[in-house]
Parts: structure tokens; C-alpha cells; sequence
């Protein structure tokens, strides 16, 4: 049994600092010195996540602003990573430390649910492409494992795993400060309920108003094509799978660049999947953070299957969920307008932009021709300067 202490300092002298997760009670000790030290200003951060999918996202936005992300779960949860850590991490070559429990350890009494992931565990990482050890249980131990780690990250640049068993961190009081709720956010209304734009007339509107020092990320599918096929820019990352994900990336980078305006560009389906990031973005309180969600009310990628957004009001979800301002547009002057509004403002963020759009994509859409892991290490460097 080692001290978390003990852990988190030999962590964050490898630049290993920027915690995100959900909790298990294996790992209640590490999680709450980490809250406990973020709390009193000791270099570190924790993003209680509302998945563990959403906290790999977070993790991987933190790595693009320049912080090493810790990702603690547990093995539960791994099936809910599984998506972005073959999807995201693997093609963008981005690394983190993934810390899962040892629920249902063959030989140890546990929970009927833990049972079968127990026997997989370490088994279920391998075939992501996550090589692990046994977490650290004494403080010999922790050094070797954490160079295994950092030699994984510079050789690679992927991902490794930390398999905690039971009791292997001695107990931790949690000092965790109570936190104020947010003001109530403002709603404008600028829909003029005619027809709807195109994607791309948005996205054209969208490059023509930012300004050069904003981040952009687009998530998966034609949000991604159409962006890069209009203007291939070092200040945007085009998501390629993990779908849902870009929200949570991007409240990673703004967490890790605060000075820096960085903008989601979402679809329906991608925020409805992981809607609960909203919920998260929305307690973190990003100041700079620009979600804007183009809902044309389908899987434009896959057929035009509808999705549910019909009948969901974004705006008031995200109000709900602690956003500074939401707007509603279904026209390029409003979505301007709205754009205009959120650039302009003095006040904080985040901020949402829900703007219906006619399904459908351009006549003539590519496909990056950057490779993902290039996309990424520019995107770093943009974010770096």
C-alpha cells in the first residue's frame, strides 16, 4: 500500500498533472488527495467527468494545451472508453495514463457485475492498444511504473494503463470546497422560421468571423470534411471518429489555455450521444469555450437517419447546465448575429449556438488529406504559441 501522495508527486514530475475520471471506491483515495490538492492550489486539476468516454476526451484536450492527462476509472467503465481510445487516441497518437480498478479480481469477493469484466480486464486493454502493468503498491514500484508509461508516450505517443487492485492506496480525507451554483444564463431567440441554411454557408460565416487566435475543433463526420475542404487551417482539428467527443476535447484545451477562444463545432447526433458533457462543460465554467451545434435533424453521414434533436431544445438544455448565454438561429443572419453577439461579448462563457440546418453536404466534399496524428501535433504547436 503506497500514499496517494506519494503517487501524484512522482506523476507530475513527468509532467503528468491533469486528472479527469469517474469514480470507484478502489480509487477514492487518489481522487480525493487530487481534488483535495487542486483544491489548495497544488499544481493539479480534476475533472469529475459524466463518463468515462467524455473523461478521455477531456484528457486528450488537456494534452493538446500542454498538460499530461491522467484518466482514473473504473473497469466498469472501460467498455465506455473503448470507443475513443481506438478512435481518438490511437489515430491522433495522443497519450495518456488510464488508471482502471481490479473490480471483480479472479479470487477476490466482489459484486455479481464485476465478475466477467474482472477476467477481462487486462486482457480488454491489450486489444486497445493499451499496454499495462499492475498499479504501483509500493513506493519502489512507482517510479518503474510510471517511466513505462512516459517510455510509451515518447516512443509512440499512445496510451498506457495502470490496473489498481484493491487496497492499494491507503485511505484519504477529501477537502473538497463547496462550489457555487452559476448565474442563470441568457436566451436570444434569433430564428426567423423560413428556410434553412446549408452547413457550409454557416461554416463560411464561422471562418470569416473568428479571429486567428481561435482554436476550432470539429467533430466527426461532414462538419469535419466541410471545414477542411473550405479552408485547412493549423488552428483546427478534425475529429475522425470518437464520436461525441469534440465537446469534451475542447473543454480540455480551454481548461489547459484559458486565454484562448476555442470553438466546438457539434452535430446533433454527436451531442446527443454524450450529452451529458454539456452538464460538465457547464459546472467547469470555460470562459472562452464556443459550443456551436449545427442540427440538421439527421446522421448526414450514414443516410440521413433522423436523430431525436427535433424534439430537444439545446438552448435550454445548456442554460439548464450552467452556460453563460445560448442562441437560437435557423438563418445565416442569425446566425451571425449570434456569432457576432458571442465574440463580442465581454462577459464569460461558455456559450452555445443551436442553429437548425437543412440536411445535406457540398457537391464536391473531400476528406483531410492530413494524416490525424499530424492534424494533432500542429494543433499542439498553434496552441503552444
Amino acid at each position: 500500500m503506497i500514499q496517494a501522495q506519494t503517487f501524484l508527486d512522482a506523476a507530475a514530475q513527468r509532467g503528468l498533472d491533469f486528472y479527469a475520471g469517474v469514480p470507484c471506491s478502489f480509487l477514492t483515495p487518489m481522487i480525493n488527495r487530487v481534488i483535495s490538492s487542486a483544491a489548495s492550489g497544488g499544481g493539479l486539476d480534476y475533472v469529475g467527468a459524466a463518463s468515462e468516454g467524455e473523461a478521455v476526451a477531456i484528457a486528450s484536450g488537456a494534452w493538446l494545451g500542454g498538460r499530461g492527462g491522467v484518466v482514473i476509472c473504473q473497469n466498469s467503465g472501460l467498455g465506455n472508453c473503448v470507443n475513443p481510445l481506438t478512435s481518438l487516441n490511437v489515430p491522433f497518437r495522443i497519450p495518456l495514463l488510464l488508471i482502471t480498478t481490479w473490480r471483480g479480481e479472479p479470487g477476490v469477493k466482489d459484486e455479481p457485475q464485476h465478475e466477467l469484466m474482472g477476467q477481462i480486464t487486462q486482457r480488454l486493454l491489450d486489444l486497445c492498444a493499451v499496454p499495462n502493468l499492475p498499479f504501483p503498491t509500493t513506493d519502489a514500484a512507482v517510479a518503474p511504473a510510471l517511466d513505462a508509461a512516459v517510455a510509451r508516450f515518447s516512443e509512440h505517443g499512445l496510451p498506457f494503463g495502470l490496473v489498481m487492485a484493491q487496497g492499494s492506496v491507503a485511505e484519504e480525507r477529501l477537502a473538497e470546497p463547496a462550489t457555487a451554483l452559476p448565474p442563470s444564463g441568457a436566451l436570444t431567440d434569433l430564428r426567423a422560421h423560413g428556410a434553412r441554411p446549408t452547413r457550409v454557408a454557416l461554416l463560411e460565416r464561422l471562418l470569416s468571423m473568428l479571429p486567428e487566435r481561435a482554436a476550432v475543433i470539429a467533430t466527426t463526420g461532414k462538419s469535419g470534411r466541410e471545414l477542411f475542404t473550405l479552408s485547412d487551417r493549423p488552428q483546427h482539428l478534425y475529429q475522425v471518429g470518437s464520436m461525441g467527443g469534440a465537446s469534451g476535447m475542447a473543454l480540455g484545451v480551454a481548461l489547459t489555455v484559458p486565454d484562448r477562444p476555442v470553438v466546438v463545432i457539434d452535430g446533433d447526433g454527436a451531442a446527443l450521444m454524450k450529452l451529458g458533457s454539456l452538464a460538465t462543460i457547464g459546472a467547469r465554467q470555460p470562459r472562452t469555450l464556443l459550443h456551436v451545434l449545427l442540427d440538421n435533424g439527421v446522421h448526414d453521414s450514414t443516410g440521413g437517419q433522423s436523430t431525436v434533436s427535433a424534439s430537444v431544445d439545446f438552448a435550454a438544455v445548456a442554460l439548464a447546465c450552467g452556460y453563460r448565454a445560448a442562441f437560437m438561429a435557423d438563418d445565416a443572419s442569425g446566425f451571425s448575429d449570434a456569432l457576432g453577439a458571442a465574440l463580442s461579448s465581454t462577459e464569460p462563457g461558455p456559450v452555445l449556438i443551436h442553429a437548425r440546418i437543412a440536411p445535406g453536404s457540398m457537391a464536391t466534399l473531400g476528406r483531410p488529406t492530413v494524416a490525424p496524428h499530424e492534424v494533432a501535433r500542429r494543433f499542439k504547436d498553434f496552441l503552444a504559441t
